[in-house]
């Protein structure tokens, strides 16, 4: 498929392969990433499956950085850090974009929403999410209210899937983009 013809937002993502310094150390030792070239995504939505510990979650992470995320998650215009806990990856992956141009974009990282959930309290921006604080909601209520407020849009349902780029690995982790 050409970049011009394509629905979605990034066509694949690439490993420079020739940049990385060695396949002996982390995150390159890594079983997704040893024999890792190309990952061709799927226009609707794309499922990175594996076992614990093959380096799906590092992979989203690297990708959704490698897109303009913040590493900890949630809108591109969020540059908060409370750790830095995510790998150089992101710097060795080369994503082929198509023509289109989302709206807007969330990455949602499940081991660091916590911190997400803190810096919409500091940014005052709890009503974007439901008019709530996610804090005071239980940890399924906070994820279902960020599905319903935050990737409801306008659109209708089918749409909706239709402008998920990457979902689903066994942590949870999502990125998305209207």
């Amino acid at each position: 498929m050409r970049t011009i013809d394509a629905e979605h937002y990034v066509m694949d993502v690439r490993l420079r392969r020739e940049r990385v310094p060695s396949f002996d150390q982390y995150p390159f030792a890594l079983p997704v990433l040893r024999d890792f070239t190309a990952l061709e995504l799927h226009p609707s939505v794309t499922f990175l499956v594996g076992e614990n510990g093959s380096g799906k979650s590092t992979l989203m992470e690297a990708i959704a950085t490698a897109w303009g995320f913040n590493p900890e998650g949630g809108t591109k215009s969020f540059r908060f850090a409370t750790c830095a806990s995510h790998s150089d990856l992101h710097e060795y992956l080369l994503l082929t974009k198509t023509f289109r141009r989302p709206k807007d974009g969330f990455f949602l990282r499940a081991e660091s929403f916590f911190n997400v959930a803190t810096e919409i309290d500091s940014l005052g921006a709890v009503q974007s999410y439901g008019g709530r604080s996610l804090h005071e909601q239980s940890h399924g209520e906070s994820f279902l209210s960020l599905m319903m407020h935050r990737f409801g849009g306008q659109d209708s349902p089918a749409r909706r899937a239709r402008s998920c780029a990457f979902a689903g690995t066994s942590t949870g982790d999502v990125a998305t983009s209207t």
